[in-house]
């Protein structure tokens, strides 16, 4: 195990990756756009540290699961039913791949739905192209461990498809992993959801992919949100 740890800093070294971090090590620059309000999508809990670009925000967590504390217990699939135009932001952290891939627009659709019409979505998910890279480069196996978490050891088995010792003891599917994303579909699956630009940011951590979907062109009060992490921007084109 040592070997494959070696492996992985070294890689990190010669890519400039990030070490993996917690949920919300993401920080930046703090708002200063005044009180706003954003929808944690799949947080789990407001004890989960989110990104300071958050703070001064008021914070509504939606969860599937009544067991947190969410202010909202739904499935996100579900959220074009509720009122339209009421968040300025959305940060989904590692949840939408907890959704089917047919399913996965009816979310981004839902987000645009509850978002107002100069919102954005943050969104973070595991980057499975650079991790099946890897995988290859290093002749691996789906159950080699890749990184240790706050949570214990993090095998390729767990990053593909939902962390197994969660997903066992909770005896719940929703923590399994139902779809995956390499940085071209998920740029393909918000453009062709409705945002009108998405910006891919650097990741927060290992094997991840970091982008920001926008409601309309954004201002440079919300990029300045993301300090200078932003690697590209992608906007859609009104005439298609």
């Amino acid at each position: 195990m040592s070997i494959l740890f070696d492996l992985i800093r070294d890689l990190m070294t010669k890519k400039k990756m990030p070490s993996p971090v917690q949920p919300g090590a993401c920080d930046d620059k703090r708002s200063d756009l005044g009180q706003r309000v954003f929808l944690n999508v799949g947080g789990g809990s407001k004890h989960i540290q989110v990104p300071s670009h958050y703070s001064g925000w008021e914070h509504v967590l939606l969860d599937i699961d009544p067991a947190t504390d969410a202010d909202v217990v739904c499935d996100a699939r579900n959220l074009e039913k509720f009122e339209a135009n009421q968040y300025d932001a959305i940060y989904c952290s590692h949840n939408l791949e907890h959704y089917y891939h047919h399913d996965v627009r009816r979310v981004l659709r839902g987000f645009l739905h509850v978002l107002k019409e100069d919102g954005f979505a943050e969104i973070r998910v595991p980057d499975i192209g650079n991790l099946l890279h890897f995988m290859v480069e290093r002749n691996l196996g789906l159950h080699d461990i890749v990184y240790q978490s706050p949570a214990g050891p993090i095998a390729i088995h767990d990053i593909l498809w939902g962390y197994g010792r969660q997903i066992e003891e909770s005896g719940v599917d929703f923590y399994a992993h139902k779809t995956g994303f390499t940085s071209g579909s998920i740029l393909d699956a918000l453009t062709q959801a409705g945002f009108m630009e998405v910006v891919m940011l650097e990741p927060c951590a290992l094997f991840e992919l970091h982008l920001v979907g926008f409601m309309q062109t954004p201002t440079a009060d919300q990029l300045d949100l993301f300090g200078d992490k932003t690697i590209s921007r992608h906007k859609v084109d009104s005439a298609n």
